[in-house]
């Protein structure tokens, strides 16, 4: 048997380059449309080109079939790379895109801010990529100046809100869902037709209030009807999928609906659960969605197929929230069973976090109870944590969590444990008068028990940020930012009319002689926040944050007290503190004095 190995080298044929360089030149003129030639001329031709072609190198033809060559290398060199030829390339590529980003900067010259935004961009992009908290934006807003909008329909008490830009769905306790649209930014006023002069028409004065666009409504009577479409009991929760198709809710009737977006029409009922959903969660991004219920489990849905996926179960207790981020896992909270769990649904296990402590060590001074002349004597008494009702996700390491105690706990996947609680976090309810809490003629005196503190009610985060709201029925959406080190958590504003060291000093609580506790009448309560959502404005959150809070006269789940206020929605406007600064102060010249102390002068 002959090889290529055993054939002696006289034998052996070895093909000519300019051979295959005319063999190519002539498939590609063979392409080429024109008059047909015979097979006999053909290969006259490309013998005399052979010939000739031998002589001399500068040839037409040759050079012409060596740059197609380079060409087909040049196409050939990713086929042929490694794997990590591969990642420099990509990576010189990825930094060249960055440094045209910041060359677009006005004002900077690309060389002094490329080593810094390069290294900024890769950081965020590495924390992203694994889920981790990266952008710090609680100190860039300005959360004092924030204007506020209500808007409301003639229905009972919103229990849940959510957000699709420029949407929003509200559902309430008389089984009503409302589609509404956000207001616009106001239009630049329109161009004049002559030259130089301005245009005599004023701009049109922006719409503050959301417009109601779409509007459904269930029938309690249909209850022991299946085919009916629709809720027929109260609405506990709603959610809307990022791609502005889906809107899921769930009811106290057992129900699952899903609509879709544009006009509010049922898509699919599901009957799965055998109590109420109380919380609906999509996956960041997909059209993944995770339901929890009563009847102490959470399930999963793929609204793509509009079908069932699976359950999962461990809770002892209702479960009466969930949320999730962009990896297939979520957190949900159980009630009385005082724990948070994070369910990995492709490994198909899950995390138990235990509460139901105190949290008097990890108490902050401030919180501590104080008395009319600022002195502090004694410590606030700390209140043991009854029921886990409310959960956020921070990324996916970090979450937050509100209690029946009043108390915002920050938890890390890597511990069991709080790592950080805020105790009474929305201050304290006072006693029952002594008429209300007895039958008698005459009662005593005495103020009977002792101030309660208020529920979390409502809890939201910035996906992967260090920004965390949370709501009671005090009034006031409280503003939260995580410390950098993921630690500790701190107070630093508030959303609604006036200060928040005039809402502390409405909420303290003061010990008087007798034994009695005195509370200022004055609050700046407007009903239970039942629901908070947030989105950014503009790219990364550049143009500041909006806040939609759900209000009502009494909490989702019952009726068992009644708060004074109004059934809606109010939306908080926040812009980042520079702008807010400069619409304030205005703009600083060069010699350093801004518009308002030149006029002054």
């Amino acid at each position: 048997m002959s090889s290529f190995f055993t054939t002696p080298a006289s034998q052996k044929k070895r093909k000519r380059d300019d051979d295959t360089s005319t063999s190519f030149v002539k498939k590609k003129k063979s392409t080429a449309p024109g008059p047909k030639i015979s097979k006999s001329r053909k290969s006259q031709a490309a013998r005399d080109e052979s010939i000739s072609g031998s002589g001399s190198e500068d040839d037409g033809p040759r050079r012409k079939a060596s740059d197609e060559e380079q060409l087909l290398t040049s196409e050939s060199e990713s086929e042929d790379e490694t794997g990590a030829q591969r990642r420099l390339r990509l990576a010189e590529q990825y930094l060249e895109n960055i440094k045209g980003e910041s060359e677009t900067i006005i004002g900077f010259d690309a060389e002094d801010v490329d080593r810094d935004l390069i290294a900024e961009r890769l950081k965020e992009d590495v924390a992203a990529t694994k889920g981790r908290l990266y952008r710090h934006i609680a100190s860039t807003l300005d959360f004092s100046a924030a204007s506020k909008t209500s808007f409301r329909a003639d229905t009972q008490t919103t229990t849940s809100i959510a957000v699709c830009p420029p949407y929003v769905y509200t559902v309430s306790k008389d089984i009503t869902l409302i589609k509404w649209e956000l207001p616009t930014p106001p239009q630049p006023p329109p161009p004049s037709k002559k030259k130089n002069k301005p245009s005599k028409k004023s701009p049109l004065p922006p719409r503050r209030r959301p417009t109601k666009l779409h509007y459904t409504r269930g029938n309690p009577r249909e209850s022991r009807n299946p085919k009916y479409e629709h809720h027929t009991a109260p609405i506990l929760t709603v959610a809307a999928s990022a791609d502005g198709k889906f809107v899921a809710t769930g009811g106290a009737d057992k129900r699952l609906i899903i609509w879709s977006a544009t006009d509010l029409k049922p898509l699919r009922i599901f009957t799965q659960h055998r109590d109420a959903v109380t919380g609906l969660a999509f996956r960041k991004g997909t059209n993944q969605l995770y339901s929890s219920s009563k009847d102490r489990t959470i399930k999963t849905w793929s609204l793509d197929e509009l079908g069932y996926l699976e359950t999962l179960f461990g809770h002892q207790d209702e479960v009466l929230d969930v949320a999730a981020l962009a990896l297939e896992r979520c957190v949900s909270v159980g009630a009385r069973d005082r724990t948070a769990r994070l369910w990995k649904v492709v490994e198909e296990s899950q995390l138990v976090f235990r509460g139901g402590g105190t949290s008097e060590k990890r108490r902050p001074e401030k919180n501590n109870h104080a008395t009319t002349n600022g002195d502090v004597t004694a410590p606030l008494k700390s209140y043991a944590e009854g029921s886990i009702d409310r959960v956020a996700m921070v990324d996916e390491e970090t979450f937050v969590t509100g209690s029946d105690n009043g108390g915002i706990s920050l938890w890390s996947m890597h511990k069991k444990k709080p790592v950080f609680t805020v105790p009474a976090a929305h201050g304290l309810d006072p006693p029952l008068k002594p008429e209300e809490a007895s039958a008698e003629e005459v009662p005593d005196l005495k103020a009977p028990g002792e101030p309660q503190p208020r529920w979390i009610t409502a809890l939201a985060t910035v996906s992967y940020a260090d920004l965390i709201l949370s709501g009671s029925w005090d009034g006031w959406v409280r503003v939260w930012k995580i410390s950098e080190d993921k630690k500790r958590i701190e107070e630093i504003g508030g959303l609604e009319q006036g200060t928040l060291e005039e809402t502390n000093r409405q909420n303290e609580v003061k010990e008087a002689d007798g034994g009695q506790v005195e509370r200022s009448t004055e609050m700046a309560s407007r009903g239970v926040i039942n629901d908070i959502e947030v989105f950014e404005k503009g790219e990364r959150g550049k143009d500041g944050l909006c806040v939609v809070v759900a209000m009502g006269k009494e909490h989702r789940f019952g009726r068992w007290k009644t708060h004074k206020g109004r059934n809606g929605a109010v939306i908080f406007d926040i812009s980042p503190k520079m702008a807010s600064e400069a619409a304030t102060n205005g703009e600083t010249h060069e010699d350093g004095n801004t518009n308002k102390e030149q006029s002054q002068a």
